[in-house]
């Protein structure tokens, strides 16, 4: 077996089944299997996926086992010479696992690889190339010298902006999101440690990886990343979470260095999430007694591009669910181009614009290069599937 593909999905079945989608037109004459490991969802999420991709290896907890250990069943289970782990709340391009296996079979001393991943609006994400958060690069990233110096190579190190987007290099941290991993190297370092429940398992393992003699590397490919569509930030829970991870890697790679060093780290982490928790708090006690008026969210346009057969259904969905909405019937092979095409009458000075591709009409591929090379503030990326009649966009899935 040349590769398993494992997704550990928790309550995004509408995602889950566009990233399983996705994932079947990527690994098209590979010898792949898929694994998808459900976290006790309450969304009925296996039974949705599962009439449509009979094939995948499904796993059912009882309970949310949580990341690192959701991952570790599954890695135990496949048999690939190489494991891709994938969230839920991605597609990828239809040539960005092949992409990524002919990398990893031409650099043996690879480990791991991750990918460009792309934010909804066409824009690159920091997380796609990352630094080991060493407590000096911590401590630049905390006192916002990185942000204000994102491609000095001393200051950004968090985000290695000082690389270039095009080229494939070497970086430290490869993101969990996508992450393409040598079979013989976790043989070698071990599995995820399972001390994270969430976050922070990524950059262990990555560091792990280079304490073993491997190289981990980031190629120009691109996958759409939602961006933690499964998690609630906004919840006591997010923060608890986060900041333990921060907490549980510095302890365990760095907690034998000088107390000089690493007491400042500590601080400003509990501080940062001391902070973080009172804004939340704060924010909750405001509605409660009446004092915060929530402002009006703006409703956003759409604009619908597909075949025939879409944008017909579309239309019905749109009056339905009281959208505003253009209508254009079109293929990737008579408009390549897509939006691009019409993008002077596009205004977006106002209202958020989704542009809904059609996923049969248009790849995936073809979607994340027309929004790549020309993002749009507030214009992002929607999706529109004929056999689910499902809308997807980062905000909400529609159907």
């Amino acid at each position: 077996m040349k590769l398993s593909v494992i997704i550990v999905n928790y309550n995004v079945k509408h995602y889950l089944y566009q990233c399983l989608e996705s994932v079947y037109r990527a690994v098209r004459g590979l010898e792949a299997e898929v694994f998808v490991v459900d976290n006790h969802s309450r969304d009925n999420s296996i039974s949705y996926v599962s009439r449509r991709f009979e094939q995948v290896n499904y796993v059912e907890s009882n309970h949310n086992l949580g990341f690192a250990r959701a991952n570790n069943i599954a890695i135990r289970q496949s048999l690939g010479e190489y494991v891709l782990l994938l969230n839920p709340d991605t597609f990828v391009s239809e040539d960005a696992i092949k992409q990524s296996l002919q990398f990893l079979e031409e650099h043996p001393d690879a480990g791991a690889l991750g990918v460009c991943m792309m934010k909804t609006d066409g824009t690159k994400a920091l997380e796609s190339r990352r630094g080991l958060p060493t407590p000096m690069t911590s401590f630049y990233k905390m006192s916002g010298l990185c942000k204000h110096f994102p491609e000095s190579r001393r200051f950004g190190r968090y985000y290695m902006g000082y690389l270039s987007w095009d080229e494939p290099a070497e970086i430290e941290v490869v993101s969990g999101a996508y992450c393409m991993l040598r079979r013989s190297a976790l043989d070698k370092v071990g599995l995820l440690d399972e001390d994270f429940f969430m976050y922070g398992e990524d950059i262990d393992l990555s560091y792990r990886l280079l304490k073993g003699g491997y190289h981990n590397w980031y190629l120009p490919v691109q996958i759409l990343h939602y961006k933690g569509e499964s998690t609630q930030k906004s919840s006591f829970k997010y923060v608890h979470v986060f900041y333990e991870a921060m907490l549980i890697f510095f302890k365990k790679h760095y907690g034998s260095s000088s107390i000089w060093l690493t007491l400042p780290i500590k601080m400003a982490i509990y501080l940062k999430a001391s902070l973080a928790l009172a804004r939340m708090l704060t924010s909750k006690i405001r509605k409660t007694l009446g004092f915060f008026s929530p402002r009006h969210k703006r409703e956003p346009d759409y604009y619908f591009i597909g075949s025939v057969a879409a944008i017909t259904q579309c239309r019905k969905l749109a009056r339905k669910k009281g959208l505003s909405g253009q209508f254009i019937v079109a293929n990737e092979k008579v408009r390549p181009e897509g939006h691009l095409s019409i993008i002077d009458e596009i205004d977006a000075s106002r209202n958020p614009v989704y542009i809904v591709y059609d996923t049969d009409a248009y790849s995936y591929k073809t979607i994340l290069e027309n929004f790549s090379s020309n993002p749009i503030p507030n214009v992002f990326v929607g999706t529109y599937n004929q056999r689910t009649k499902t809308i997807i966009t980062a905000e909400e899935t529609m159907q």
